[in-house]
């Protein structure tokens, strides 16, 4: 899981399984799996880095090299 920021501040926990795809408009705007949109504070350069470390410590590169 990553944790991310609503636009009002209240931080959770997403699974980046489930994120279909990231778009600025002007703000981050997560679309998941379900078809939920989520709006979060991050810039996209950062959940990218999340997300990596996240595969990172549960071993998903390993699959993937």
């Amino acid at each position: 899981m990553i944790q991310v920021t609503r636009l009002d501040g209240k931080e959770y926990f997403i699974n980046p399984h489930q994120i279909e795809s990231i778009e600025v408009k002007p703000d981050t705007n997560l679309t998941m799996l379900s078809g939920k949109h989520v709006i979060v504070r991050e810039p996209v350069p950062e959940l990218i880095s999340r997300i990596i470390e996240y595969r990172r410590q549960i071993g998903a590169f390993k699959n993937e090299e």
